[in-house]
């Protein structure tokens, strides 16, 4: 009895390790983007410009916390139906006009894990792309993933377009 109870034990815990592999190289990957009428140096105020996050951020309503490599910002997010989720993400890199990059986990690593990118690339004429992309991985993410599909990526979006309008504004 107890060797059948350890050999199930055994053939659990080699399942769980497989599947939370699986998930990790695979990840759910939300990529969004948006050309800007702008320069990549006009994005990045903008989007550093975290204390006006507030009057025009559909996305991310409020970003607090040094922008510093190493560092921890906290963030509150608002999804499509308006739940709002509080997180402190580390800073993976900050690079002036080309981008901004963090990594946010739920628990300790490995159970949902997302790295969230923003990248600028300039593009002829002045003008910018702006690319909004977060991996996720973790043993959590595939139960999450057309939930995060449906709430989170048309935020996104919505963050991108109101970039786009306010730094073509200052233009």
């Amino acid at each position: 009895m107890k060797r059948r109870l350890l050999v199930g034990l055994g053939v659990f815990v080699l399942l769980l390790i497989g599947y939370t592999t699986y998930t990790i190289v695979r990840p759910t990957v939300l990529r969004t983007e948006v050309e800007i009428d702008a320069s990549p140096d006009q994005v990045w105020k903008v989007l550093a410009d975290r204390e006006h996050y507030p009057a025009w951020n559909p996305f991310i309503v409020s970003s607090t916390g040094d922008l510093t490599v190493g560092g921890t910002i906290t963030n509150i997010l608002r999804d499509t139906k308006g739940a709002e989720t509080t997180f402190t993400p580390k800073l993976l890199a900050v690079q002036p006009g080309r981008e901004l990059r963090w990594i946010g986990r739920i628990g300790f690593g490995g159970i949902f894990d997302g790295e969230h990118a923003f990248r600028i690339e300039a593009l002829p004429d002045g003008r910018s792309k702006l690319i909004q992309e977060e991996i996720f991985r973790g043993a959590a993410v595939p139960f999450t993933a057309g939930m995060l599909r449906d709430t989170i990526e048309p935020q996104f979006r919505a963050m991108n377009q109101a970039i786009a309008t306010r730094a073509a504004e200052a233009r």
